[in-house]
């Protein structure tokens, strides 16, 4: 009789530094059987919806978390009854589990092996020793390995022991394999999201002490640290006070922006300048390429002709396209674009961006801007599209609106409001004349950009649009 294992699937960490997503629908149910890779559930994370794959071959044992959940990631969400081919445990003797538990994609692993009454099994060299990695694609693939009889009984053995074994003191030291000893000794113990929410607030690790298990530095060892601790999560949604007000929890693609919002207006100094723009020329331009054969199939609309006014005008304008590194106080600029598109979502504002943008065509753009849009508003933006972006651009006069202060989208130096484009008397070779016009508004980090290199940015874009040959003269 072939035996089996029961293993433990941990909510990964689905982007840069997330802390927990919220299960949305499961594809599977108990007793099903699954496929490598086969998706068996779709999550919302703090910037996208995510399908994940099934990391194992097997039969779905128990789901751990309902569908709107929210799941802090490390937490087991499903466990799958696999085949054990290599196991020669014949059922009667105590079994063996081992847990391995990671702290991220690139974390080290640390295994415990606990017999079926719960008691721990020191590694015969007193440390804990990595764990074999499973075949699972993403980082936080901890498992749970029951070796024994198949399905009813393997599954029931597992839950007794649980059942059985007595909880950790909390104040225990987790087991560090030696690889993680290591490391320590050259930077704080804390964990990925945790480093990274650091660097979101310019925090230095070395300076925070840390209140985890054997000095692990918390989330809230860090906040605390900085003068922004975490607010308290809302009660769930609920008619209130005789249905005169309705509450909505705050989670996932809104909690990250108002949380994004928060940290950028407290954080970034920002200066924001208006220039209104005659823009007939653009709009002249932009009803000839809808008429070329070359243009044919492409969506062109006024943002696709500002997209690549903004790129050209970036290349006088360098400093724009830069960040803050708090930690290491440098001023890093990029000599690449990822140009963020702010996009309205049913789940809130998002902010994927378009890879080196700067290298693509007007056709290539045009296609870019449709596809990110597209994908955006369907709810499948993937969270690798909303990091890394360099420069934004919000298109609010696609409301109706003429201008506005932009916030800027964390970690960039610029973002450019996009006005509607209005029908207005405007002043041509000193006559009155009926022109197309449009209101930009630049909002910057005055500690990467001056005033001048601001303004100088404004000007060459406003440049572009009113006259859009004199790109010519600025490639």
């Amino acid at each position: 009789m072939t035996a089996t294992m029961i293993k433990e699937f941990r909510l990964p960490d689905l982007g840069e530094g997330l802390t927990e997503s919220e299960i949305l629908s499961w594809k599977v149910a108990v007793g099903d059987t699954v496929t490598l890779n086969q998706v068996i559930a779709e999550v919302e994370t703090a910037k996208a919806v995510v399908e994940l794959p099934s990391p194992f071959a097997g039969v779905v044992a128990e789901l751990h978390e309902q569908p709107g959940t929210v799941v802090e990631v490390g937490k087991p969400i499903v466990s799958f009854e696999v085949d054990d081919a290599g196991s020669s445990n014949g059922g009667g003797a105590p079994v063996a589990v081992k847990e391995s538990a990671g702290t991220g994609p690139a974390g080290d692993r640390a295994a415990v092996e606990t017999s079926a009454n719960g008691a721990a099994a020191a590694p015969a060299d007193g440390v804990g020793s990595p764990a074999k990695r499973e075949p699972n694609l993403v980082g936080y693939g901890a498992v749970v390995e029951h070796s024994g009889r198949p399905t009813r009984r393997a599954r029931v053995q597992v839950q007794n022991m649980k059942a059985a074994a007595p909880e950790a003191p909390a104040t225990a030291d987790p087991v560090v394999p030696r690889q993680a000893e290591a490391e320590t000794s050259e930077r704080p113990r804390s964990t990925p999201p945790v480093r990274k929410l650091a660097r979101d607030l310019g925090v230095d690790l070395e300076l925070v002490p840390g209140t985890g298990p054997g000095g692990l530095i918390t989330r809230e060892d860090v906040q605390n640290f900085s003068g922004t601790p975490e607010a308290p999560a809302e009660a769930p949604g609920s008619a209130a006070q005789g249905e005169r007000e309705t509450r909505t929890p705050i989670k996932g693609v809104r909690k990250f922006t108002a949380a994004a919002m928060v940290q950028s207006a407290f954080t970034a100094p920002h200066v924001t300048e208006f220039l209104t723009v005659d823009v007939t020329a653009t709009m002249e331009l932009l009803a000839r390429l809808k008429g070329n054969k070359a243009f044919e199939g492409y969506k062109l609309t006024p943002l696709t002709i500002a997209a690549k006014a903004v790129l050209v005008a970036l290349r006088n304008n360098p400093s724009l396209n830069s960040r803050w590194d708090e930690a290491n106080q440098e001023i890093v600029q990029f000599n690449y674009v990822n140009l963020g598109i702010a996009a309205a979502t049913p789940r809130g504002l998002t902010v994927p961006n378009i890879k080196d943008a700067d290298r693509l065509t007007l056709r290539e753009l045009s296609t870019a801007l449709t596809e990110l849009t597209d994908t955006a508003r369907a709810g499948k933006t993937s969270p690798s599209d909303l990091s890394g972006g360099t420069i934004s651009i919000t298109n609010i006069g696609v409301f109706g609106i003429d201008a506005g202060t932009p916030i800027l989208n964390p970690g960039e130096a610029a973002i450019v409001a996009l006005g509607a484009v209005r029908k207005a008397p405007w002043v041509v070779n000193d006559e009155l004349a009926v022109r197309q016009v449009m209101s930009l508004s630049l909002s910057f980090d005055h500690r990467l950009v001056d005033g001048e290199q601001g303004s100088r940015f404004l000007a060459d874009l406003g440049s572009i649009l009113a006259d859009p040959a004199i790109v010519m003269t600025m490639i």
